[in-house]
């Protein structure tokens, strides 16, 4: 019970970081150590779990599919997603240098410590880490899209999201402000209990999520120190979006005002900054307490 107390804890922290812009919730499995664990749950929903549900094995079933752990991490990020999308939407109109430099703080961490558990650096790996940070760094750059309510659209929204969610350094949440459908999705159907937009989303998630971890995993295990370089890139290339100093580039979409891109500043030195600095390094210092916690559990 302690343990899947402990799944939880880190499902909401992976629910808290899926909401947020520029922030991915499989940085935050990779560096709690629930990452291949999690990979290899949701794959494992395959032709010998069916077999087991026809012949009314169900304690064999949940044995399979890591059931257990699946019910308790997801139900974090399930909680923590609807309690927590209020809250943000809250801070980033109020405080929004302050939430920034705390998941910079966040983000800053994870790049050392993710990166360290890579075991060997050859010239492929530094490569492999120079092609994420290159990908990530170029999606920073890109143009939102516009809006878009259709139901085959928010399956496909939800495919992309729900496998940026689980790569280390890609967030879900950026991907669904490219795809013009962040507020929508992330504020409005959270908030208001929109099923029209929340159904199709659950569904692409699912295929997404299914499909996509047979992938990861099959390289993770092939190429572990390749795929563990190009996910720390992707971490690292991900900074650009988080910078806590930028001004929004807001352009009018009908009777709509979208956030396209941004004017990235230097911080003057005053009171404020200081008080960044400061949350920068609380979030410096949350991840390596999860590191801490994650090397005494081993």
């Amino acid at each position: 019970m302690k343990e899947l107390f402990g799944v939880f804890i880190k499902g909401m922290a992976m629910g808290a970081a899926n909401v947020i812009p520029g922030v991915s919730g499989g940085t935050i499995a990779l560096i709690t150590g629930i990452f291949e664990r999690l990979i290899n749950a949701i794959k494992s929903f395959d032709i010998a779990a069916l077999r087991l549900i026809l012949k009314g094995d169900f304690k064999g079933f949940a044995k399979h599919i890591d059931l257990a752990f699946l019910i308790a991490l997801f139900s974090g990020v399930a909680i923590s997603i609807l309690s927590l999308a209020r809250l943000f939407d809250f801070l980033f109109i109020n405080y929004p240098v302050y939430i920034w430099s705390f998941f910079f703080g966040l983000i800053l961490a994870s790049v050392y410590f993710v990166g360290k558990t890579i075991e060997h650096w050859t010239w492929i790996v530094v490569l492999s880490f120079l092609i994420g940070f290159i990908i990530a760094l170029s999606i920073t750059f890109l143009t939102p899209a516009t809006q878009d309510e259709n139901f085959l659209y928010l399956i496909v929204c939800g495919v992309v999201a729900a496998c940026s969610m689980i790569l280390p350094g890609l967030s879900g949440s950026f991907v669904l402000i490219l795809m013009g459908n962040y507020q929508l999705v992330m504020i409005d159907a959270i908030n208001q209990l929109r099923f029209d937009i929340l159904i199709p989303i659950v569904i692409g998630a699912f295929v997404g999520l299914l499909g996509f971890s047979y992938l990861l995993s099959w390289v993770f295990k092939r190429f572990r120190n390749q795929t563990i370089a190009i996910l720390t890139g992707f971490i690292f290339g991900s900074l650009g979006i988080i910078w806590p100093w930028k001004e929004e580039i807001i352009q009018q979409f009908g009777a709509k005002e979208k956030v396209i891109g941004y004017n990235w500043l230097l911080p003057e030195i005053n009171l404020q900054f200081g008080i960044a600095i400061g949350i920068m390094l609380v979030g410096v210092i949350v991840i390596w307490l999860m590191e801490k916690m994650a090397e005494k559990k081993e």
